[in-house]
């Protein structure tokens, strides 16, 4: 009996018809007709939820359903979720699911609704974006089920808790992956293309054909063949590229839901997959007082699962980062001249100024993009129209931190350190594209 109590619930139709007959009782006292009235109403109403609940109890597995989760979550991008249901009673049903989401989604009041008509299966889907990354833990799902009577409802616990993780942004990654092909004008398929006046590596000496780069004659072999000979190179390939992650205080700044740390997360995910793609060495690691989830860059096949793993564990603090701890590890373990990519931030001047000894120092053996962020709240301040004078100081101040912003741009430049200035939603794409400019033109 307490299974059968704990599965039944009346609807506010029933309650909605009992305030109506209490109603009429009271009018009875008044009006002996509406007394009469009440209890031939009271009676229906016993009779309707008598029949409605039988019907809704004649079948032990009346609604039969499944819920089908993805192996792990995309932080940041909406997930789809799919429930399969299937009406297994002889007559329509109206259902409700509310499932026990994880707290992290913060959904309240989530909840499907949903007709079937007789034997009839259906399938529901939603979407969810964490903006956490970590374990989401996914509880019953609970089908209340009511008959069209509508005066019970019958509770369905159906769908197995499971734990989900949420990594970093992967959904995207074939998108991006797409547009580093396609932006690839330095190999097509397995054929090497030569490309006069970038990063080369020796390929074989032949023989001088009009056309070839008079740069590139080679004197010894000349001098024994008698004849112009050439060096012919082909493009560096399998360069080392480590994406570097701030996780100090600066980086805990959220825009839409999402810290600075895990746009970068994302991007680095998107950009180490691209790299991969355009055959050079994807590396990783997140520096704050320590250096932390270090990956060798290397071209395998396991590289991104060990990539996203440990950008997976990436944990967080609110200490100032260590620039100087930085440059020693880059000296120490990145021996060989690489692109590293620095993901951080810098809001005033000063704070660059602080740490612009180290980056020099780290440009001098390689080739340093410091990727920083647009504070996209002080645009929303000077699009707004100033109506009083606080408002007025408030744009002069907007404009003064987005001018410093460009100045942190040119700084960087005056030192050869390229930079790239983005709005934290347009990161990936962005860094992608820097990416490619830098390998076309041969910088690294």
């Amino acid at each position: 009996m307490k299974t059968f109590f704990d599965s039944l619930f009346l609807n506010n139709r029933f309650f909605y018809a009992l305030g109506l007959v209490a109603a009429l009782f009271i009018v009875g006292f008044f009006v002996p007709v509406f007394f009469d009235v009440a209890k031939i109403l009271l009676f229906s109403i016993c009779i309707f939820t008598f029949i409605d609940i039988i019907l809704l109890f004649s079948k032990k597995k009346g609604i039969t359903g499944e819920r089908f989760l993805p192996e792990k979550l995309s932080n940041g991008d909406q997930n789809k979720i799919v429930i399969t249901l299937k009406n297994n009673y002889s007559i329509p049903v109206h259902t409700t699911v509310i499932e026990e989401l994880p707290y992290q989604l913060q959904l309240r009041y989530f909840q499907l609704k949903e007709h079937f008509k007789k034997q009839e299966d259906k399938e529901l889907t939603y979407l969810v974006s964490p903006n956490i990354r970590g374990d989401y833990d996914f509880g019953n799902m609970n089908v209340y089920t009511s008959s069209p009577l509508k005066f019970a409802t019958k509770k369905y616990i159906l769908g197995n808790p499971k734990n989900v993780k949420c990594y970093p942004s992967f959904l995207t990654l074939n998108d991006f992956s797409i547009k580093a092909i396609s932006n690839d004008i330095t190999s097509q398929g397995s054929k090497k293309i030569r490309r006069i006046g970038n990063s080369m590596e020796f390929e074989q000496i032949k023989e001088y054909v009009t056309g070839d780069d008079i740069r590139t004659l080679n004197w010894k072999a000349t001098a024994k063949r008698n004849q112009l000979m050439v060096n012919q190179y082909v493009e560096e390939k399998s360069q080392p590229v480590y994406s570097i992650i701030d996780t100090g205080r600066p980086m805990q700044m959220h825009f839409d839901n999402l810290t600075l740390l895990d746009y970068s997360i994302n991007a680095s995910l998107a950009v180490s997959n691209a790299i991969l793609k355009k055959h050079d060495k994807a590396g990783m690691f997140s520096f704050s007082q320590k250096i932390d989830n270090l990956i060798v860059a290397e071209q395998r096949n396991s590289q991104m699962n060990l990539i996203s793993d440990a950008l997976y564990n990436i944990k967080t603090n609110f200490l100032e980062s260590d620039y100087s701890l930085l440059y020693a590890s880059i000296k120490r373990k990145i021996t060989s001249r690489s692109l590293l990519i620095l993901y951080t931030n810098f809001e005033t001047l000063d704070a660059l100024k602080r740490q612009l000894p180290y980056l020099r120092a780290i440009a001098k053996n390689h080739l340093l993009l410091v990727v920083f962020f647009q504070n996209t709240e002080l645009n929303k301040i000077i699009d707004n129209q100033s109506r009083k004078i606080s408002d007025v100081y408030d744009t002069i101040i907007a404009e003064k931190f987005i001018y410093e912003k460009k100045q942190i741009a040119n700084e960087l430049k005056k030192y050869g350190i390229q930079s790239v200035l983005t709005k934290p939603k347009e990161l990936t794409g962005n860094t992608i594209n820097k990416y490619l400019e830098l390998k076309t033109r041969g910088l690294f």
